[in-house]
């Protein structure tokens, strides 16, 4: 795609969706109708047909939203989410990625530009490798974006006795930083950080854009706690896959957690045992599956501009659904919802379920 191309279909869909929010009973009039209940919970939802075209002019009536298996009443709906943005992204600096930074920056800070609002959204980076770093706030400023994003670096080498690690959690918002000792990559604890201290307060559609090639080592938090986080923060995440083969990579024993697996004696004639590098791709599509995004992986075929005008087309592209659930808990526990429509071919793209309870358990391991 040209860059003339790439600048054309962005202007196409930026004015097909003024021209929806201008018009007679559009999303904004809906949403604002829709009366405010602390019971109340907001569903975003991109649909596709078989072919992978968005279908954007459904109208309420084709939709079916069960929780746990019993229909629920869709008290609001709207055709076109128009809520406050908060924009978050979540780059991967660590050694093996280095040679990916400039492309995720050029083509991030673009995106940012033309997604962000400057009178109603917000927008922060947080760089991750061996430690989690706030390298921007909260902002509606999208130079601030900018200024962030030309910081960010792969990690630089550290003296060898440079033992130094916070074995608090990770997260802080007074320093924004959780740091570990050795060759860690703490995806993870980036997606708690951002969700939990960043999007739990912020009202609106809330979206994290992760750009790592998914492989986490030495996050104090697992897999499930991360996703958990955006779950209870309302947060969608998007995944972008940045594939690497480096030698450290293909040669590396003991991914995981804590880093190498040790055992093994030097200038021996037998290696130690390698464990097997674990799927960043399957771990990247299901953090972005449970939380109602997508996954997508840079290829020649497929670049980040290319995938951020796709990102960019749902997130114009959203329906918004309002319900009260029929049946209400003091308890924190995980309700599972499903929305459908009635053609059966067509794809519904939303979050599997929320949780009673906005307020995460944490459990450090």
């Amino acid at each position: 795609m040209s860059s003339l191309e790439f600048t054309c279909q962005r202007t196409m869909m930026i004015l097909a969706t003024i021209a929806v929010l201008v018009a007679p009973g559009t999303a904004q009039s809906a949403q604002a109708a829709c009366p405010a209940d602390a019971k109340a919970v907001n569903v975003l939802a991109t649909v596709r047909n078989k072919h992978g075209v968005i279908l954007s002019k459904l109208p309420q009536s084709d939709f079916t939203l069960t929780e746990e298996g019993r229909p629920q009443a869709i008290r609001c709906f709207s055709p076109q989410a128009d809520f406050p943005l908060t924009l978050g992204f979540l780059v991967d600096t660590a050694s093996n990625q280095n040679q990916n930074l400039d492309q995720e920056r050029t083509s991030s800070t673009s995106f940012a530009h033309h997604m962000l609002r400057d009178d109603r959204d917000k927008t922060f980076l947080i760089h991750f490798d061996r430690e989690t770093e706030l390298l921007q706030d909260l902002t509606p400023s999208k130079q601030k974006l900018d200024t962030a994003f030309n910081t960010s670096q792969a990690p630089q080498l550290k003296r060898q006795d440079d033992s130094s690690s916070d074995d608090s959690y990770p997260g802080s918002r007074g320093s924004g930083r959780s740091q570990r000792s050795g060759n860690a990559t703490l995806l993870y604890d980036a997606i708690y950080l951002g969700s939990t201290d960043l999007m739990q307060k912020q009202s609106g559609r809330k979206v994290v854009v992760v750009l790592s090639d998914g492989v986490d080592r030495g996050s104090r938090m697992t897999l499930a706690q991360a996703i958990e986080s955006a779950q209870r923060a309302d947060v969608l995440v998007y995944s972008i896959i940045f594939s690497s083969k480096t030698e450290s990579e293909n040669n590396a024993g003991g991914w995981g957690r804590g880093g190498g697996m040790g055992g093994g004696r030097r200038g021996g004639r037998f290696p130690s045992p390698q464990q097997t590098r674990p799927d960043g791709k399957k771990t990247m599509e299901r953090i972005s599956k449970e939380t109602g995004g997508r996954m997508f992986e840079i290829s020649k075929k497929l670049t980040a501009d290319q995938i951020y005008v796709q990102i960019e087309e749902d997130l114009l592209n959203q329906y918004s659904l309002t319900y009260i659930p029929d049946r209400t808990t003091d308890s924190s526990e995980y309700h599972k919802i499903q929305l459908t429509v009635k053609d059966k071919a067509s794809v519904v793209q939303t979050r599997e379920g929320y949780y009673s309870s906005k307020q995460p358990d944490v459990k450090q391991n």
